[in-house]
């Protein structure tokens, strides 16, 4: 489904948890990683289209999340002609997307990659919200950047003792969470010094 200017409707998820740290996921079998996004189907709106894309990208169901806010506007970039199937060439030039912040009420233990038979990450991990853009394919790195701007104004107040909460920990192995919860217990129970919060 185009658009009259050849722009395909998209969605693009940015999920936070409780430090802030936004998902960022490993398209499969490559080296890019990206945020879970997809296309606006047939009879769809912006939200439906998100929550089908959340659960069949990272696997989390409506109650997993809070939506904090959304871009105003639509967000395009073209896609190079190298990309598009031949057959395609002339008609389609990109996405339109409309992105959503996402705050993660579930745990970390909800995420699953393999929730569909046709899954796009291969693994995962939290970064910080202005995670390094170098890692994504060089044609969409205007728009995440528009829209980690656009969305920065709408990020949740984040309590200091989040930093040692283990449910933001990379969930990646068990044997990682472990650890990172003995790290987080050990800082706790030494007494850091917490930056103020404002």
């Amino acid at each position: 489904m185009l658009d009259r200017d050849g722009f395909r409707p998209n969605v693009g998820i940015v999920l936070l948890n409780q430090r802030n740290q936004v998902f960022w996921g490993k398209r499969i079998r490559t080296h890019s990683w990206q945020f879970p996004q997809g296309g606006i189907d047939r009879g769809e709106t912006p939200e439906q289209a998100m929550f089908r894309e959340l659960h069949e990208e990272v696997g989390l169901q409506p109650e997993h999340v809070a939506i904090v806010a959304r871009t105003r506007d639509w967000l395009r970039y073209e896609v190079p002609d190298r990309y598009i199937r031949r057959d395609a060439r002339g008609h389609y030039k990109g996405q339109k997307q409309i992105w959503f912040l996402l705050q993660l009420t579930g745990f970390d233990w909800h995420l699953n990659l393999r929730a569909t038979e046709h899954p796009e990450f291969d693994a995962w991990r939290w970064n910080d919200y202005w995670v390094p853009l170098d890692a994504v394919v060089d044609f969409k790195r205007g728009v995440y950047e528009m829209a980690l701007t656009e969305l920065s104004r709408y990020l949740p107040r984040v309590d200091a003792r989040a930093r040692f909460q283990p449910s933001g920990f990379r969930g990646q192995t068990a044997v990682d969470n472990a650890h990172a919860m003995d790290v987080a217990a050990q800082q706790a129970s030494s007494g850091p010094e917490l930056p103020p919060t404002s």
